[in-house]
């Protein structure tokens, strides 16, 4: 019988060694000492005892043995060698008895590399053993800016709460999140019981990807884990059984090839243009009526964001009385998020509006359980192939407002209050502080967040004795509260001076244009695999700057001409010579950011006063938004 296996797995040897060949690559077993760091520039520690994941099985620690197999651990030399003879015994010993004995390996970014028993490795992995017990010294190399240094670095990290080898990931931050996604603390060390369980849900999972073709994706199986358990939940994944998980991944599996691309998101910047007129709808050949839902965080009267979205609603109502219906549910949770989707699929509705960013997770469950309902979740820079998102450019608005409080604050001091550090407000506020500075050089913007911890905002704001603050956006239907937009303190009392505005009826109705004339499965059918993000500005109409009767007649005119100027598209708030607090961002004077830089900002620019505060800083109910749209600091 070993000798039987010898040749089988010659074959198998000889077949790789060929194919790589072909392929230009190494043909056999890599080599540790060839690729080592040079003396002095790493450190050794022994993990003693741990099971080696055969798929992690890269070479042998030196040149001797390397030649006598192929690239996949499989023997090449001849069947009447003594090598092979040795070979073959371990074969029937394993058959027999079992191979017990542990190898000794070198560990180094997480790959082994075998120093003695490389015939028990390549009979071990013949037969289809998982893994093989290993007396192991791990080899750290110095920190370096190098990606893959610093996923490892996170990897160490992670091992030490949760001694897990066999999961690996391609971008720098998965690690963390994965504790995360477990419901860990970071840091937090697992239990056995907890090691069992992850091993059980990951090695279900991993057979099943792979068996779906997921070599064949330019990401790691520890990469499409992640996303699958942050889609669904860690826990529910746990309940279902492989034949439930193998559809589930079967359903999500555009969200895997999604993960490929490094530009994820094809932003579309603005609406399609053509409208036809609107009894052309009516005809016969035209789609059917639409029946709308928008699920909301909170309520109109208590929420200013939800009473944008619902004024936008009640737009459409209004623009497309016979061709659209629509409802809406308030107090959406977390928790009853899946069940509110359900209720509207349910009820008819083919179009569902989730008007916040925590929501975006369940909007991909919903639409991969029911593909033919379009769902849409109000986010920015949110990368998901099975729903579209969408945002607006109010950094273009808050420019503006910049403008106004710079030429209004007599002492040149200003206060801008942000709420959460997501994505889109770090370049709301550096608009702001960008248009105050270019009407008043001498401009200083302090920056208060009002999701920290124990802070006393109106405090803040009289030691800080600013001229012009800017506050939450706008005004809603349950508080009398005149503290929006840019406003004076007059003897104790706010004086308005302008407000933003999120025209989200001009968005939705576009949109539904974009339904009704058929562009949208046009869109869908030119976008391969990317994410579809609408992130449309003033010049759609989407935002706007409200001015009151207490701004001069001057300002009005200069923030007329500012407006125009980005609507023509001759102005971009981000042109230009830019320095952050640290330093120069943009030295080239001809230049402007580009979209997905304006997106992603990390940095604040030189004339705020304040910093990005850590997610640990905020309040219990900013978990959930930072969780899904957090700004994260930039390689290098």
């Amino acid at each position: 019988m070993g000798k039987e296996d010898y040749g089988k797995a010659f074959k198998l040897g000889k077949k790789d060694y060929q194919a790589r060949l072909l392929r230009g690559e190494k043909p056999t077993l890599m080599v540790l000492d060839d690729i080592m760091p040079g003396k002095g520039s790493y450190s050794e520690t022994s993990l003693g005892l741990v099971q080696i994941p055969m798929e992690k099985l890269a070479g042998t620690k030196n040149v001797g043995r390397s030649s006598s197999f192929a690239g996949n651990f499989m023997p090449i030399l001849r069947e009447s060698t003594e090598f092979a003879s040795k070979w073959a015994e371990l074969s029937t010993s394993h058959v027999e008895e079992g191979i017990r004995e542990p190898v000794k390996a070198y560990e180094y970014m997480n790959r082994f590399y075998v120093e003695e028993g490389n015939k028990r490795a390549s009979v071990m992995k013949y037969f289809g053993a998982v893994s093989i017990p290993g007396e192991v010294i791990r080899i750290i190399p110095k920190r370096t800016e190098e990606k893959e240094n610093k996923i490892y670095y996170e990897f160490l990290d992670f091992y030490q709460a949760a001694p897990i080898n066999y999961i690996w990931f391609s971008q720098t931050g998965r690690f963390q999140k994965l504790q995360e996604a477990v419901g860990k603390e970071p840091g937090e060390a697992w239990t056995d019981e907890e090691l069992l369980k992850f091993s059980s849900i990951y090695t279900r999972f991993a057979s099943q990807y792979h068996a779906k073709g997921g070599d064949k994706l330019k990401i790691t199986s520890g990469d499409a884990f992640l996303s699958f358990i942050d889609l669904y939940g860690y826990d529910f994944i746990d309940g279902k059984t492989t034949s439930e998980m193998n559809e589930l991944i079967a359903k999500s599996w555009e969200e895997f090839e999604l993960l490929e691309g490094e530009q994820e998101i094809d932003l579309r910047m603005k609406p399609d243009q053509k409208k036809k007129p609107l009894f052309s709808i009516l005809l016969p050949s035209a789609p059917k009526k639409l029946k709308i839902a928008f699920i909301y965080e909170k309520t109109p009267g208590t929420s200013a964001w939800t009473y944008a979205h619902e004024l936008g609603r009640l737009h459409l109502e209004e623009r497309f009385p016979e061709e659209v219906t629509t409802i809406s549910y308030e107090n959406g949770t977390r928790e009853n998020i899946d069940e509110l989707l359900e209720d509207a699929v349910g009820s008819g509705c083919n179009l569902i509006f989730t008007t916040t960013p925590p929501f975006a997770q369940a909007s991909v469950k919903a639409a991969i359980a029911h593909p033919d309902v379009r769902i849409l979740n109000c986010s920015l820079n949110t990368s998901h192939r099975y729903i579209r998102t969408y945002y607006s450019r109010m950094h273009e608005a808050k420019f503006l407002m910049g403008a106004i409080a710079g030429a209004m604050a007599e002492n040149n001091l200003l206060t801008y209050i942000a709420d959460y550090p997501i994505y889109g407000s770090i370049a709301n506020i550096n608009a702001f502080a960008l248009g105050a500075k270019m009407i008043n050089p001498r401009a200083k913007v302090f920056l208060e967040w009002s999701a920290k911890k124990e802070v006393d905002l109106d405090e803040n704001i009289r030691q800080a004795k600013s001229s012009c603050i800017s506050g939450r956006d706008m005004a809603i239907p349950e508080e009398a509260s005149r503290f929006f937009g840019i406003y004076h303190i007059d003897d104790g009392k706010p004086r308005n001076l302008a407000m933003p505005l999120w025209h989200w009826g001009r968005f939705y109705e576009q949109l539904i244009w974009t339904i009704m004339e058929g562009t949208w499965k046009y869109d869908e059918g030119h976008s391969s695999v990317k994410a579809i993000n609408y992130w449309w500005g003033i010049a759609e109409g989407v935002v706007d700057v409200i001015t009151s009767k207490y701004l001069p007649i001057g300002t009005k005119r200069l923030v007329e001409l500012l407006k125009a100027s980005i609507v023509a598209g001759i102005f971009n708030p981000f042109a230009g010579v830019l320095y952050s607090q640290t330093g120069i961002v943009e030295s080239d004077p001809e230049k402007g950011l580009m979209p997905d830089e304006i997106m992603t900002m990390d940095w604040l620019a030189e004339n705020v006063i304040g910093s990005i505060p850590e997610q640990e800083e905020l309040k219990e109910q900013a978990k959930p938004i930072m969780s899904q749209q957090g700004i994260k600091k930039k390689e290098g």
